[in-house]
């Protein structure tokens, strides 16, 4: 068979060869190396810008939103923006400070504690937008323990007396907590409506605490998650598009009970907005756009099919308009952390029965768990517990029930 020349190759020139293979192998290798390099840096550099939250728009500052409501200044040099209901301060009877809850500001209280028999004994309700929210400057140094010293000092500064009651819903009534704990003093009774748990808290049994949260939304579940162990990603995890975050802040109708949609539903035409007699005992200001900005509840407004969606986006940014971090975000951290003591612990602030504690429940609630409340007013047995059947979340605007929970404070 006839066949081609056969090429000799040398022993040298095979390893010549071989030497030349290996260098050129080396290029790509090293490009590669600095590529994922390069990668990894950009990565580390937008993970670390992520997490990072922007800072707040503080209102007042040249880039910060107007400054519309009264407010106090504080001893830190803070602003708190407070709202006035009721009786004149100076005619009042009963001085209440109200505490709204998670993603609301001081326009929140309740039409139906505002009832004409409420304000007919003499009540008096200041409100004001906890730090961060509304108009009240951010507060980077917040803890559990500050905002019952900052209710305090706009007690002081509006001259409520030595003693005043609190009310807190929702997240609110977290607050309602630490003024029990930290200026007991000063109250003259306090009512938590709907206070939000904390699945931490040490004294909680384990698996009814696990029971509880197991009820959250998955995405809710993996929020708070976040908020109690990894704080420094919650900025991130409630700003990202890839996962859904905290339904609350997403106004998703799958945190209210069957009962609380109804309610929400019915809500613009259950009540009057412009009943002049609110005005006339000087609740609202008859001002046009202004009274029902502030006339109308929170947690309606959102809601509500007759307010235009326009209308609700422009009340959200309102409660958010100096950033979602220092306001929403910083609640969540806060409000799901390392507690700085355990409401279980409370002694009873009025061992002389000279006030009282109440706790306001509905047992279809699906942010609040009946479970945990139930077990907290059993080891807490001077604070009185009432568990509203049938109601959700949004006690206050169950069956005329805000003026229940008032009249029980101030009358007990």
């Amino acid at each position: 068979m006839a066949g081609g020349p056969t090429r000799k190759i040398s022993a040298a020139s095979a390893r010549a060869h071989t030497r030349k293979a290996k260098q050129e192998s080396s290029i790509p290798s090293g490009i590669f190396a600095k590529i994922l390099l390069v990668v990894l840096t950009g990565f580390l550099a937008w993970g670390y810008q992520a997490t990072r939250p922007p800072p707040p728009k503080t209102c007042g500052s040249p880039d910060g939103p107007p400054v519309t409501a009264p407010r106090i200044k504080l001893s830190d040099g803070r602003h708190l923006a407070y709202k006035e209901f009721g009786v004149p301060r100076e005619n009042a009877k009963y001085k209440i400070v109200y505490i709204h809850g998670y993603d609301g500001c001081r326009h929140d209280v309740p039409i139906s504690i505002l009832s004409q028999d409420v304000i007919e004994i003499g009540v008096y309700i200041v409100s004001f937008d906890r730090p961060g929210y509304g108009e009240s400057d951010p507060n980077p140094k917040r803890t559990v323990k500050s905002l019952a010293f900052d209710i305090q000092e706009l007690a002081d500064q509006l001259r409520l007396g030595s003693k005043f009651y609190v009310m807190g819903f929702s997240m609110g009534g977290q607050a309602v907590w630490t003024c029990l704990r930290y200026i007991p003093h000063r109250l003259a009774g306090a009512a938590l409506i709907a206070p939000v748990v904390n699945y931490w808290w040490p004294k909680l049994p384990s698996n009814m605490s696990q029971e509880a949260f197991n009820l959250r939304l998955p995405q809710d579940q993996w929020t708070l998650r976040i908020a109690h162990y990894f704080p420094w990603l919650t900025y991130w995890w409630n700003s990202q598009k890839f996962f859904p975050a905290c339904s609350a802040a997403g106004r998703n109708p799958a945190v209210f009970s069957s009962k609380d949609l109804e309610i929400i539903s019915k809500g613009s035409s259950s009540q009057d907005y412009r009943d002049d007699s609110l005005h006339t005992n000087g609740i609202m200001p008859r001002d046009d756009d202004a009274y029902m900005r502030e006339r109308t509840p929170f947690w309606l407004e959102h809601y509500r099919d007759a307010i235009s969606l326009a209308w609700q986006w422009a009340l959200m940014a309102q409660v958010r308009q100096q950033g979602q971090y220092e306001s929403l975000h910083r609640d969540l951290m806060i409000s799901f952390g390392t507690w700085e003591f355990d409401p279980m612990d409370l002694e009873n602030p009025f061992p002389k029965n000279e006030g009282s504690v109440h706790l306001w429940q509905g047992d279809e609630d699906k942010l609040s768990p009946v479970t945990l409340q139930r077990y907290i007013a059993e080891q807490l047995p001077w604070i009185q517990y009432h568990e509203i059947s049938g109601a959700g979340h949004l006690v206050p605007m169950f069956d005329g029930m805000g003026e229940k929970i008032i009249k029980a404070l101030l009358t007990a």
